[in-house]
């Protein structure tokens, strides 16, 4: 199937659920046929990949879902609306040390590592309260969503990470709705091509999918 067909298909099964169009390792122009297919927000895991591409790309939403170091953070603050891979304490400050510079308020979702695997980044548990009361006090950022991506295992296995992830979002939700000004928890970002569906199940309110639109990624 071609890109237009499988947005087409993909945007039918979404229903409500927010699509966000991966595209890592995917050049412009067929960027560009998934917008034109109705793909309103891609996502890019890299900056300086996204950098190669952005004077080409059609209008669209565009989000931050890789991994985000500090010394890419001021072109990330430039290109992006949401930046949905927050994943620390020291990078929401320094988003907002950039985002001020520019006169913006930026956009993020905290990333929660919801499996708590030690190789993967993210908030941990633990962590995620006493990090919020502190991402809080930051003048040029606003917390819209968190995102996840859980262990590498089976959909149905995944499936008690999304409860879970779910579980906290609506306590997370409940617990700054009327304590932070700048915490307005709208988006649950989780679930990708191989389980998307069981996320949808368990409450994502975007799904970010590449490999069922574009295909296998070529490296």
């Amino acid at each position: 199937m071609s890109v237009t067909e499988n947005i087409t298909s993909v945007l039918n099964e979404l229903g409500n659920t927010k699509l966000i169009c991966v595209t890592k390792t995917v050049g412009t122009e067929r960027i560009n046929e998934a917008i034109k297919a109705g793909a309103t927000i891609i996502g890019e895991n890299r900056v300086q990949e996204f950098e190669e591409k952005a004077d080409g790309l059609l209008p669209c939403e565009k989000h931050m879902i890789g991994h985000l170091q500090t010394n890419k953070v001021k072109k990330a603050v430039e290109y992006f609306d949401v930046i949905q891979s927050v994943d620390s304490l020291k990078v929401a400050q320094e988003i907002d040390k950039r985002a001020e510079a520019i006169d913006k308020i930026q956009e993020i979702f905290l990333q929660v590592n919801i499996g708590n695997e030690p190789q993967k980044h993210g908030f941990k548990l633990e962590e995620l309260r006493p990090e919020i009361n502190e991402i809080a006090l930051l003048k040029n950022v606003r917390v819209t969503g968190m995102m996840c991506i859980p262990p590498y295992v089976s959909p149905e296995q995944a499936r008690s990470y999304f409860k879970e992830m779910k579980a906290l979002f609506d306590e997370i939700k409940i617990e700054t709705q009327e304590k932070f000004d700048n915490v307005d928890l709208k988006e649950l970002s989780m679930g990708m091509s191989g389980d998307y569906r069981v996320a949808i199940e368990e409450g994502a309110t975007m799904v970010r999918i590449g490999s069922a639109i574009f295909g296998d990624r070529k490296y």
